[in-house]
C-alpha cells in the first residue's frame, strides 16, 4: 500500500502512475480534502482503489510520498519514527539537508527515506549514474532545468533566483548569488535554447553524495529578466495551476580511453509529470523490495537499483535525449 500527501499537479502525476501501474491500494491526504476526493473520484478503477483519508492513517501504510510543499522535515519525522519509508519530492536546499539528517531515526525503525526523488533533484542524479557507466571516471556535472510543476514548485523557483547558490569546485563548497553566471544552455526540442543562472537548488548537494568522485557540479535554472528583477519580492502574480513544456539538462565529462569526453543526455517535459512518474516509480520500488536499504537515501548512489529506476520511468513515457556530436 503506498500513501501520497498533496494532491497537486505533482501528487496527481503520482497518483496516475502508481494506477497505471495497477498499483491495488493507494492512500490520498491534502489539506484541501475535496481536492483530494475529486482525484480519487477521477482515477478510481477495477485495478486500482484510491480512497481519500486523514493524515494519520498514512502511517498504516509502507511507503508514503510527500508531494506538498517543502518543509518535509516534521512530517518525515513522524512517519519514520512510526515504521513508514518515505519519497520525497523536495527541492529546497536547507529542507534536503534536514532530511539527511534523519539517517539514523530511519535505521532505527528499518525505514527508507529516499530524498529528492522528482526532476531536478532525482531525475538528474539517475541521468548522471547511467552517463557514468559510458566513462572511465567522470569528474564534472552540471544541471540544468526549465519549468515549473505546480504553483508551489512555481513558488519555489522564485526563491530559487533570490537565494544563494551552492556548488562543488575542486574540494570545497562554493556559495555565489543565485541569478548570477549566465549561461546560454540547450534543452530537447520543442524547449531550445534558453539563457540560465546560478539558482539555489540542491542538485549539487545530492549529486555530490551520490558521486563523491567529482571534483565539479553546477545547477542552474532558466531565468528571464524579469524573473532576476523581481525575484527578491514576493510574487505579484499568481503562479498558473500548472507550468508548460519544461526541460532538464545533464552534463557530465570525464575520461575515456585516455581522452577527455563530454556527454549530454535531456528532457523535455511537464515538470510536474517528470517528477510525478520518478516519484512513484521510486515508491513503487520501495514497497516492492526493490530498494531494500534502510536510512537516508539520494537517487543516483551506488546502493540503488538505478538502472531498473530510470527504465521503469523511460517506460512510463518519459524519453532521454542525447545530445549528437557534429
Amino acid at each position: 500500500m503506498i500513501g501520497i500527501i498533496g494532491t497537486g499537479v505533482v501528487g496527481s502525476r503520482v497518483a496516475e502512475t502508481l494506477c497505471s501501474f495497477s498499483h491495488p491500494q493507494i492512500y490520498l491526504y491534502d489539506s484541501q480534502q475535496v481536492v483530494a476526493q475529486r482525484l480519487a473520484t477521477r482515477l478510481n478503477g477495477r485495478d486500482t482503489q484510491l480512497t481519500v483519508v486523514a493524515r494519520d492513517e498514512m502511517k498504516s501504510v509502507k511507503v508514503v510520498v510527500l508531494a506538498c510543499p517543502s518543509p518535509h522535515m516534521a512530517i518525515s519525522r513522524e512517519l519514520l519514527e512510526s515504521g513508514v519509508s518515505v519519497v520525497s519530492t523536495s527541492d529546497d536546499i536547507a529542507d534536503c539537508l534536514n532530511l539527511l539528517s534523519l539517517t539514523q531515526i530511519a535505521k532505527q525503525n528499518n525505514a527508507t527515506i529516499i530524498i529528492g526523488a522528482a526532476s531536478s533533484p532525482g531525475m538528474s542524479s539517475l541521468i548522471v549514474r547511467q552517463l557514468a557507466e559510458s566513462f572511465d571516471t567522470i569528474d564534472e556535472v552540471h544541471v540544468a532545468l526549465h519549468g515549473t510543476g505546480g504553483p508551489a514548485c512555481a513558488r519555489q523557483h522564485h526563491r530559487a533566483l533570490s537565494g544563494q547558490s551552492i556548488g562543488w569546485h575542486d574540494d570545497e563548497w562554493l556559495r555565489r548569488p543565485a541569478g548570477s553566471g549566465r549561461e546560454l544552455c540547450w534543452f530537447p526540442e520543442p524547449v531550445g535554447a534558453y539563457d540560465c543562472y546560478r539558482g539555489e537548488l540542491p542538485d549539487p548537494l545530492l549529486i555530490k553524495r551520490a558521486f563523491p568522485e567529482l571534483g565539479r557540479v553546477t545547477a542552474r535554472v532558466t531565468a528571464t529578466r524579469r524573473d532576476r528583477v523581481f525575484s527578491r519580492v514576493p510574487m505579484l502574480i499568481p503562479p498558473q495551476a500548472e507550468g508548460g513544456m519544461g526541460g532538464l539538462r545533464v552534463e557530465v565529462r570525464g575520461m575515456k580511453n585516455a581522452a577527455r569526453l563530454v556527454d549530454v543526455v535531456g528532457v523535455a517535459e511537464r515538470v510536474g509529470q517528470v517528477a510525478g512518474v520518478v516519484a512513484a516509480v521510486t515508491a513503487q520500488a520501495v514497497s516492492s523490495r526493490e530498494i531494500t536499504t534502510i536510512g537516508a537515501h539520494a537517487l543516483g548512489e551506488s546502493s540503488l537499483p538505478n538502472s531498473s529506476l530510470l527504465t521503469k520511468i523511460t517506460n512510463a513515457g518519459i524519453n532521454l535525449h542525447s545530445f549528437v556530436r557534429a
